[in-house]
């Protein structure tokens, strides 16, 4: 009983911690009107800056994604803080454009490292048997605490002083704390290798993965450029559309969306692999056309729907794609093909967030929203008819 205590106790921790490196990634999101005003910057560079963060993310993944494997949980962790902690300082000592796009990359190297090691940390750490709660306890960490980064960032910059300073600063402190809880939790790696044994991963699909891959790559890249698009943007659209000049308002939309995705990512255990698939497909659509909806007719009501459907079936679309990738996988070649997934994931984060902000000079930022929603919509919806002929099956 003791061990079982102790086992959820440093589980439990090990989450906070996770949850902590993931909300500072996403802790300039309101703070982007900000930095526009202070620096006279346009849209597009607000979606480069944010995009950034992807480029990171995918560099470690493809170079360093199984480094915790060979030196251990802790040391990975522990330099995921370090980047975390880099990238807040950038942005503390932002005085021109280059420190941005450092934090912005920082914090992606941070990101990347977290994903898979803490991930896998999170459920080594708890007691035996209790892999469906570790799972959960993973899962509320990663995309609550994505979602709690502009929730407390925005409170801050609105009802505190030093808006582009102090969220900085308790992320400093909070990261502090973080580290400090790492080095007192136990090292689940028994047999650690030099750093000098780890090898870049190539991204790779089997041909008897294909078929399943195409639809759920698809719908993790659409999900994921939902919430680019709602993380890099959705702020100048509600300050210069629907007048909300509320940065905490700004911040609690797009927390929303994080926090609607880990209720879709909880579900698939009641929904199932095979269902959760086209049904997340359904949900972006959805949110998709609600975002539609709030773009045409400048309503705050269809901007928060969009967030929460759109949330959800991202939550839903994205482990149902990677439960069905992992399990269609052979033993040998899992870990390649889901960091290929996660490759097309993050890239949902980047190309299409660049794209609109390419297009909001010519066309406005409700023009480039439009024409955003109707591509995504056009992956999206094919994936979901090819899923509807040819379902997928749950995994073994």
């Amino acid at each position: 009983m003791d061990g079982d205590r102790r086992g959820w106790r440093q589980c439990l921790l090990s989450g906070a911690v996770f949850a902590v490196c993931m909300a500072g990634t996403t802790l300039p999101t309101p703070l982007y009107g900000l930095y526009q005003e202070k620096f006279g910057f346009s849209e597009l560079v607000v979606t480069v800056v944010y995009a950034v963060y992807a480029f990171g993310v995918i560099g470690v993944l493809l170079l360093a994604g199984n480094a915790s494997d060979a030196v251990g949980r802790r040391p990975v962790l522990l330099a995921g803080l370090g980047f975390s902690a880099a990238s807040a300082v950038c942005f503390l000592c932002a005085t021109a454009m280059g420190w941005l796009y450092a934090g912005r990359l920082l914090s992606g190297l941070s990101a990347g490292l977290f994903t898979g090691a803490a991930t896998v940390y999170v459920m080594e750490l708890a007691p035996p048997g209790g892999a469906s709660r570790a799972t959960f306890v993973a899962t509320a960490a990663n995309m609550g605490g994505l979602g709690c980064g502009p929730l407390l960032a925005g409170v801050l910059a609105q009802y505190a002083p030093w808006p582009l300073y102090l969220p900085f600063v308790v992320h400093l402190f909070l990261v502090a704390v973080s580290a400090a809880v790492v080095l007192g939790l136990d090292e689940t790696v028994r047999e650690r290798r030099p750093l000098s044994t780890v090898r870049p991963q190539r991204p790779g699909v089997p041909p008897q993965v294909r078929s399943v891959f195409g639809p759920a790559a698809i719908a993790a890249f659409v999900g994921f450029a939902l919430f680019g698009v709602f993380t890099s943007v959705s702020p100048a659209f509600l300050s210069e559309s629907l007048a909300v000049h509320n940065r905490a308002v700004s911040g609690l939309v797009v927390a929303l969306a994080f926090f609607a995705s880990t209720a879709g990512q909880l579900a698939v255990g009641r929904v199932g692999v095979g269902r959760s698939l086209p049904l997340g497909c359904a949900g972006l659509l959805a949110g998709l056309a609600l975002l539609a909806g709030a773009l045409v007719w400048d309503l705050l009501a269809l901007v928060v729907a969009s967030a929460l459907v759109g949330g959800v079936g991202q939550g839903l679309a994205f482990r149902g794609a990677l439960s069905a990738v992992a399990g269609a996988s052979p033993p040998d070649r899992r870990a390649a093909v889901v960091s290929t997934l996660f490759v097309v994931a993050y890239a949902g984060i980047s190309v299409p967030v660049i794209g609109v902000g390419l297009l909001v000079g010519p066309i406005g930022l409700e023009g480039a929203g439009l024409v955003f929603i109707a591509c995504m919509a056009a992956l999206v919806g094919a994936a979901a008819v090819y899923l509807l002929r040819r379902p997928v099956r749950a995994p073994a």
